[in-house]
């Protein structure tokens, strides 16, 4: 069968969705927001707390994420464990994650388990402190410090993140430590500490709860009232960090000896907060340089030279701030100087360049397909309408959020990348195994982009 050469076909034509909600607040300041969708008896909640790892302090950092275990250690009305094993009878699941700007819980199950997951999730935003003790606080603090073992300290590459933020963020900046905190912040971490951050940020004027599925409103209404309605706000005043300003003056190029088979190298760029103006762009730029395998520079390093065993490229951007990360593999016996060269000539070329219309228009192509897929299931919903109030203010962002990326040009790609690459300072860090620091890159091995 021939290739496929022709040109690629835009699918921003198509009408763009929406998701139809309804958005209140009651007397304590919950936001709630609803999306019914008949089309299975499934019914999603969306615990949306607007609190992260970027609302701690130095010296008590991984206090987000140590509540995402927490929350699931019972509370005034819900022994340990039952949590779980009373969704799970009633044929749900359940979850949480945080990252630097939100910590979310979820579950999802059959209709009638709704009125059963808002009274649990109540259940722990009011009455968790009452059994919050010393033997709960040091049964999570451990699971969390393993957890930090088996994904930082003992994992192939697992110190990236922990040695690249503190530099490319300055001392203070909310996103310059890891999510999962540092083990000696956590080993200090005091059970009124701990009560504390509770009190604070996982109060009703610091949360959503976003139901979407097969449910009558009216009825939800009710139940958010009686379960929700008379938790009280946080007493103490919900502030937000403010990032100082960042400061990188030169590219800063460090080296990591760790208990690794090849050499990777990770470039990271100071980027820009979601929804700006350009975010849109480098998301765009990331994914045509190396976003996956019919992305240049895999082309390039991985398929045509074979000089790399993976590279990949994204732009991720938050709530506060942003950053632009490349991170390549080199194959046996290649170098990373070598690696570099193709890089710097990729990133070069766009620069002078500029992209083609065919890579943008995969690029939309993709974008559209992958949020039109964030529609499939009400519990994908859920979160989206919860991620975009809490970014935008508006839960149904969704057809904006399109447009941004539908409306790029080639030329607004081009010009985000000579505003956030050319000659940009950047952090470089190559992690080389054991006793073999001389394979990283220099100063003086590192190549320009211009």
């Amino acid at each position: 069968m021939a290739a496929l050469t022709g040109p690629l076909v835009s699918l921003g034509a198509q009408k763009s969705p929406s998701i139809p909600h309804e958005k209140y607040t009651l007397s304590n300041g919950l936001e709630i927001i609803l999306h019914v969708d008949r089309s299975v008896p499934i019914v999603a909640v969306e615990n949306f707390y607007k609190v992260g790892s970027g609302d701690e302090k130095v010296g008590r950092t991984g206090f987000a994420h140590l509540f995402e275990h927490v929350m699931f250690m019972g509370s005034e009305n819900v022994p340990v464990g039952k949590f779980d094993e009373w969704l799970e009878a009633a044929g749900a699941s359940n979850n949480g994650s945080t990252n630097f700007d939100r910590t979310n819980y979820y579950e999802t199950g059959p209709s009638n388990a709704l009125p059963l997951m808002l009274w649990l999730d109540a259940d722990r935003m009011g009455w968790l402190l009452p059994t919050m003790d010393q033997a709960k606080l040091d049964l999570q603090r451990d699971v969390v410090k393993n957890e930090r073992r088996q994904g930082v300290d003992n994992a192939p590459y697992g110190k990236a993140d922990e040695t690249i933020l503190p530099v490319l963020f300055p001392k203070g900046h909310p996103y310059s430590w890891d999510v999962i905190g540092s083990m000696d912040d956590l080993s200090a971490a005091a059970v009124d500490d701990v009560k504390g951050f509770f009190r604070q940020y996982y109060a009703p004027n610091n949360a959503t709860i976003t139901i979407a599925g097969d449910f009558n409103p009216d009825s939800a209404k009710a139940w958010v009232q009686k379960y929700f309605g008379h938790i009280p706000r946080s007493a103490a005043p919900i502030t937000r960090p403010v990032p100082p300003a960042i400061t990188l003056r030169k590219d800063s190029v460090l080296v990591v000896e760790d208990r690794v088979q090849l050499p990777r190298v990770y470039y990271t760029w100071h980027g820009v907060q979601s929804f700006s103006p350009d975010d849109a762009a480098l998301d765009a730029l990331t994914d045509i340089v190396a976003g996956g395998k019919s992305s240049r520079l895999y082309r390039t390093l991985v398929y045509e030279k074979q000089l790399a065993q993976d590279v990949r490229m994204n732009n991720q951007s938050q709530k506060l701030d942003g950053m632009i990360q490349l991170v390549v593999t080199a194959k046996p016996g290649v170098l990373p100087s070598d690696i570099d060269a193709e890089i710097s000539r990729t990133l070069s070329d766009i620069i002078a360049n500029g992209v083609t219309e065919r890579e943008l228009t995969r690029v939309k192509n993709g974008m559209r397909a992958s949020m039109l897929d964030g529609l499939s299931s009400v519990a994908s919903k859920a979160f989206r309408l919860s991620y975009y109030n809490y970014f935008t203010g508006k839960p149904d962002y969704l057809a904006q959020d399109l447009a941004r990326y539908e409306a790029l040009t080639p030329a607004a790609v081009q010009r985000a990348a000579r505003t956030h690459l050319a000659g940009t300072p950047r952090v470089v860090l190559t992690i080389v195994p054991e006793g073999k620091s001389s394979l990283a890159l220099t100063p003086s091995t590192l190549g320009g982009i211009k």
